[in-house]
Formats: C-alpha cells, structure tokens, sequence
C-alpha cells in the first residue's frame, strides 16, 4: 500500500509538471491529429463556396413616374403683428383719466391717458395775456414810426427820431414773436397731457392707472395692430433666389388653419448669424382670429419642378453619404441614384433627380448594394 501512494503521488507530480512547464507541447501533440481532416473539410468548403452562385436578394419595389409639381419654397416661421408701439409720456404729470383694459380696440387718435394741468393752463393764460400786450406796443410802436416818417418828409422831425421810432418797432415786433412762441409752447404742453392712440389696434396692456405719476418716457399703453397680419419667415441663401416680392404665399398655422396672402417684403442683407433672409407676407385678418407670434409653414410659390412622390422609408444613404434612393433596372440589379429633397408632406415626400419612370426598392434596400442581383415584388402606388 505504501508503495501504491508513492507511485500516485509521482504520477500527479509528472502530470501536473506537463501541465504547467510543457502546457505549449502538450497542446500541439493534441491538435496533430486533427490537423489533417480540419484542412481538407476547409479546403472542400471552400471549393464548394466558390462553385455556388452569388445568392438572388429579394426586395419589394414600386413603379413612380415623375409629375410637374409647385415648387414652392417652405420656410418656417411666425406671425407678427403689422405695427406695435409702446405710447409713452413726453412730460410729466398725474393720471386722471381712467384706465383703459387690455384687449378693448382702440381708433387712431382716441385719448388713452390724461395728465393733470396743474399749473400750466394758468402759465397759459399768463403767456395769452403777455403776447395781448406785446401786440398792443407793437401797434403803439409802428404808430409812432409812422408818424415819425410823416414828419421826417415834411421837415419836421430829425432822421434821429424816425431811426429810434423804427428801433421801437423791431423790438415791439420781437416781443410780439417771443410771446407767440411762449404761447405755443403753453398750448404744446397742455396737448401733451392728452396721450392719444397713433393709430387703431388693440391695447396689449392695460393703460396708465388713474393716479398714478408719470415721468417723461413712462409707459402709458402698448397698442399692436392686426389687420393685416404679417407671416416673417427666413429663407436660405440656397432658396433665395426662387422667392420674390408680389409672390403669392400661403402658410399654414401650429392649429392647421390655412391662409393666402402675398409676399411685401424680402431682405436683401442676410442675418450675420445664420445667413437667411427674412421675408414677410401680408394676410388678410379682419376678424383679428390670428394672433401675434403662432408658428407657421410658409410656402412660397416658385417655378414648377418634375418630381417622384415617393415614401420617406425609401431614402437610403450610400458608402460615401450622400442621400438617394436604390432602383431595380431592366437587368433586376440594384442600382443607387442620388436625389434633392422638394418638399415633405403627409403623403410622403417630393423627390428631383430621377428619369421619369423608374422603379425604386421601398423594402430591402438596406441589404443591396450597386450591382447586386435582386428579386422585385412591385406594389401598387397611389399618386
């Protein structure tokens, strides 16, 4: 028994000795055997691989043919109210007419805040009764130079006297210009207190609270006016030259509601920051519905363009990255065609680039490639 656990013991040592020392001859006596069989299984695969044809990929397509569309150039963009202004106070003084609430229509030249007199009616009255005398010397004055004249020409009266008579005049005349202006201005400052509307909209705030204390540039009301309405957009430097002024317009709102109107203005400086051009198209808003500042899609009329309408699905990207499509030719081949995006819409999308008939893959062409053969099932299309 003794010696039987001696000889386990030298047997464990030996096979973990080849184990850890000779692991690397181990392995290659192991996988000798196997070589041989390995290599010819590979090399019939191979044989085998090389005999087989190169496989028939199915693909679901459809038949376009290119029809002549609007052209139009989509922008997207806001509404914006035809005129806004902020009427504010050009003198100081203390609201005494009562406030006007947001949202009531205002007309041109209606009052929206009056300022208290003060003193200023009787600075007025001072001023009245000043330029009455000023008047009143200026006839006394020109009286006295007359008479002087008379008497110069009848020898009567020294030249001195006629040139003094005519001194009195001139300043009588000036004191009479003074008051005027000094009434004018009086006059001036009592029109400042009434703070009117400069032309008819909507008030978008409240007007000045009676009581309140205004100083020179104090806000009295904000007025915005919407009829017409303007749609501002910004179209690329790509696209500009396809929009023009006096263009028919069309936008549709965040809500789906559509309107027409027509295109008033285009930039003809592009914005530093994103190199558009901001365009404005005037629509009709009697009813005041639209308000300032709803998102819209505006579409500018342009040339029309032959187009595919085709599924946004069947877009593909090829190695180098451009965008387009993969077409089935006569042969049943896969074959890549480059495209220009026209226009998006819910039917699918507008495609340029494309001959008039052609058969685009809309399943499948993710797994072709140029040249490969294909197996097309055609669909039926609804444009």
């Amino acid at each position: 028994m003794r010696y039987f656990s001696i000889l386990t013991a030298i047997v464990v040592v030996g096979v973990l000795y080849f184990l850890v020392f000779e692991r690397d001859e181990l392995l290659d006596f192991a996988d000798a055997g196997d070589n041989a069989p390995i290599a010819e299984a590979s090399s019939e695969d191979a044989e085998e691989t090389i005999e087989d044809t190169a496989p028939v990929v199915a693909v679901v397509a459809m038949r376009s043919e290119a029809k002549t569309i609007d052209s139009a150039v989509i922008v997207r963009g806001r509404t914006e109210a035809a005129r806004q202004v902020d009427v504010r106070a050009e003198i100081s003084g203390l609201v005494v007419s009562e406030p006007l609430r947001k949202g009531s229509r205002v007309e041109a030249g209606q009052l929206l805040c009056k300022l208290d007199t003060g003193t200023r009616d009787i600075a007025l009255t001072e001023t009245t009764a000043r330029l009455a005398e000023a008047q009143a010397r200026l006839t006394d004055a020109r009286i006295n130079e007359n008479a002087a004249s008379r008497l110069n020409e009848d020898g009567f009266a020294a030249e001195t006297r006629v040139t003094a008579a005519q001194a009195a005049a001139q300043s009588a005349l000036a004191g009479v210009q003074s008051a005027e202006a000094a009434v004018a201005g009086a006059e001036k400052e009592l029109e400042r207190l009434e703070i009117r509307a400069p032309f008819g909209g909507l008030l978008e705030s409240d007007s000045a609270e009676i009581g309140s204390l205004l100083q020179p540039g104090a806000l009295c009301a904000t007025i915005i006016q919407l009829n017409p309405i303007k749609m501002v957009g910004f179209v690329p430097e790509t696209e500009v030259e396809r929009a023009e002024v006096g263009a028919p317009a069309g936008a549709r709102l965040a809500s789906g509601r559509e309107v027409i109107g027509e295109v008033t203005f285009l930039s003809r400086s592009a914005d530093p920051a994103t190199r558009t051009f901001r365009v404005e198209v005037e629509v009709d808003n009697s009813d005041l519905s639209i308000r300032d500042g709803q998102t819209a899609e505006i579409a500018i009329a342009s040339d029309g363009a032959t187009a595919h309408l085709l599924p946004q699905s069947s877009l593909t990207l090829n190695s180098e990255g451009n965008l387009g499509v993969r077409l089935v030719d006569d042969a049943s081949v896969a074959a890549f065609a480059p495209i220009s995006v026209l226009r998006d819409t819910s039917e699918g999308i507008w495609v340029a680039g494309l001959d008039q008939q052609v058969s685009v893959i809309v399943v499948g062409q993710e797994f072709v490639t140029d040249g490969v053969p294909v197996k097309p099932t055609f669909r039926e299309t609804t444009q």
